[in-house]
């Protein structure tokens, strides 16, 4: 039997800030909508962007450190999965969306929107693993010579 794969790579802006909000049980929730133009040809044959919107939710102590340091403009590179939801709203009527579920999210460029170094301390690209924050088991800290570069 085949393994079934759910798997989203995304690179694109931001088209709105971050909205944090937080579960009934206290998990950090960050909400980020973010435009990946794709490039096809137009009707008299010249290439354009369209662009492409996709909503992701962000968890935990990420999704922190999205509402905090990220804002709208921003390019982000995301790495998640895909996840369907249907409800119904008050007046009875059926929703669904498919949004993405982040498992990491980079933050590109700088704070301040241009291309440069960003993140954190102005060291360049900012990687944002789930559960950053502390070190664990699954993300202990890297010592320089087990860097492959």
């Amino acid at each position: 039997m085949a393994a079934n794969i759910n798997r989203v790579v995304l690179v694109g802006n931001l088209t709105r800030d971050p909205e944090l909000k937080h579960t009934p049980g206290g998990t950090a929730v960050t909400s980020l909508r973010i435009a990946v133009n794709t490039r096809r040809k137009d009707e008299t044959g010249q290439w354009a962007d369209k662009p492409n919107y996709f909503s992701v939710s962000v968890f935990g102590n990420q999704a922190e450190s999205c509402a905090q340091y990220l804002s709208k403009g921003r390019p982000v590179a995301i790495d998640g999965r895909l996840e369907w939801r249907e409800w119904q709203q008050q007046d009875g009527s059926k929703r669904e969306a498919v949004e993405v579920v982040a498992d990491s999210v980079q933050f590109l460029g700088s704070r301040d929107g241009g291309e440069g170094g960003g993140g954190f301390g102005g060291g360049g690209n900012q990687f944002v693993p789930p559960g950053a924050g502390s070190e664990s088991a699954d993300f202990p800290a890297a010592a320089d010579d087990d860097i492959p570069f």
